[in-house]
């Protein structure tokens, strides 16, 4: 099975997940931006706990589900912010305003939207969860 793209599968597969009850799921391969997304998703308290597994070359991700998802998702394309413009972009992507977040790659690293607008910064959209 060949992926495009690794982080599109994986968020689909969370959310597959968390809407048929499961407590735990596996991400296979597990990449950096993936890694960098759950890290962002379990401090904002949508992800339980995870658990890096490197057997040979190959690295999975076990992870626990809290249910707590919403809906998640990729932004393809990957649509460039500016530092000034980014609530054309919570009002397409998130159901509210305060409810959700936009993950953004700046050239600081990556972020949640309402923390790169504090710092003056823009990027590149990656993916949205609420």
């Amino acid at each position: 099975m060949v992926l495009n793209d690794s982080l599109a599968s994986a968020l689909s597969h969370i959310l597959n997940c968390e809407k048929i009850g499961r407590k735990e799921c596996i991400l296979r391969p597990a990449s950096n931006l993936l890694l960098e997304v759950l890290k962002i998703l379990n401090e904002k308290g949508y992800l339980g706990s995870y658990e890096i597994v490197k057997e040979g070359n190959k690295t999975y991700v076990v992870l626990n589900l809290l249910g707590t998802i919403n809906k998640c998702g990729v932004i393809k394309p990957r649509l460039g912010v500016k530092k000034n413009n980014f609530e054309k972009f919570e009002k397409r992507y998130l159901p509210s305003k305060d409810f959700g977040f936009l993950i953004v790659s700046t050239s600081k690293g990556l972020m949640v939207h309402n923390e790169a607008k504090e710092k003056g910064v823009g990027g590149n959209l990656i993916a949205y969860c609420y």
